[in-house]
C-alpha cells in the first residue's frame, strides 16, 4: 500500500494539474486581507469569504482536481492495467490513492482556512476551520475518487455536482441541506470553533452520522467499481 501511495503522490505532484491548486487558496487569503486591514468588522466579511469562497468553492474544487486525478489519469492513459495485473486486493489500490487525495486536499485547504479564521477571530476559529475543511476533504475526495471510476467524464460531472447541488440547491433549498457535504463540514467547523461567526444549517448529529455514511458508502462503491474492471481497463 505504501508503494501505491508513493507512486500516486509522485505522479500527482509532478503533473501540471497540481499548479491548479494554488490560485484559489491565494485568492481566498488575499480577499480576506482587504477587509481585515481596512478595519471592516469580521461579521461583515467572514461568511462570504469562509462559506461562499472557502466551503462552497475552494474545498470542493481542490478535491475535484485531486480526487479525479489519483485514478482518473491512470484510467485515461491506460496505465491502470499495470496495477490491475498485480495480485493486489482492489481495496489495497483504492485506499492508498484515496488517502493521498485526502492528504493533498486537506493540506491545500488547511493553510488558507486557518489564515482567514485567524484574521477574522483568532487561532480558535482557524483551528475549527481546519477540522471542518478536513472533514470536507475526506468526503469530497471519496466522492470524486468513486466518480472517476464510474464515469469517463468525472470532472464535468463533478463540476455539475459542485455548482448545482453544493453551490445552489444546498444554499437555497433547505430540504437539500441534509444531503450536502458543505453543510456537514460547516456544521463541524462551527462546533469545533464555537464561533458566532459561523452557523451550521444541520444538526451536529446529522453532520457526523451522514459524514460516516457518505465516506463508507462511496469508498465501498469505489472498491466495488474497481473490482469490475478487467486487465484491459474496461468494466466487465
Amino acid at each position: 500500500m505504501s508503494t501505491v501511495a508513493w507512486i500516486t503522490t509522485r505522479g500527482l505532484l509532478g503533473r501540471r494539474r497540481f499548479l491548479l491548486l494554488l490560485p484559489l487558496p491565494i485568492l481566498m487569503v488575499g480577499i480576506a486581507l482587504i477587509p481585515r486591514f481596512n478595519g471592516i468588522n469580521a461579521s461583515d466579511w467572514t461568511q462570504p469569504v469562509i462559506v461562499a469562497l472557502g466551503f462552497t468553492t475552494l474545498l470542493p474544487i481542490v478535491a475535484l482536481i485531486v480526487g479525479t486525478g489519483v485514478l482518473g489519469a491512470e484510467i485515461d492513459d491506460g496505465t491502470i492495467t499495470h496495477i490491475l495485473s498485480k495480485p493486489l486486493a482492489r481495496w489495497r489500490i483504492v485506499v492508498p490513492k484515496l488517502l493521498v487525495a485526502i492528504g493533498v486536499t486537506a493540506a491545500t485547504a488547511a493553510v488558507p482556512f486557518y489564515i482567514v479564521g485567524a484574521l477574522a477571530s483568532g487561532p480558535r476559529l482557524g483551528l475549527g476551520l481546519i477540522v471542518g475543511s478536513t472533514v470536507g476533504a475526506v468526503l469530497y475526495s471519496t466522492i470524486f475518487v468513486a466518480l472517476s471510476l464510474i464515469s469517463r467524464r468525472p470532472v464535468l460531472l463533478g463540476l455539475v455536482y459542485v455548482i448545482v447541488w453544493e453551490g445552489l440547491l444546498s444554499n437555497l433549498v433547505s430540504g437539500t441541506r441534509v444531503l450536502s457535504v458543505q453543510q456537514y463540514a460547516l456544521t463541524i467547523a462551527d462546533k469545533a470553533s464555537s464561533s458566532p461567526l459561523l452557523s451550521g444549517n444541520v444538526s451536529f448529529t446529522v453532520a457526523v452520522v451522514m459524514s460516516i455514511v457518505v465516506a463508507v458508502g462511496f469508498l465501498a462503491l469505489a472498491i466495488r467499481r474497481l473490482e469490475s474492471f478487467s486487465v484491459t481497463g474496461e468494466t466487465s
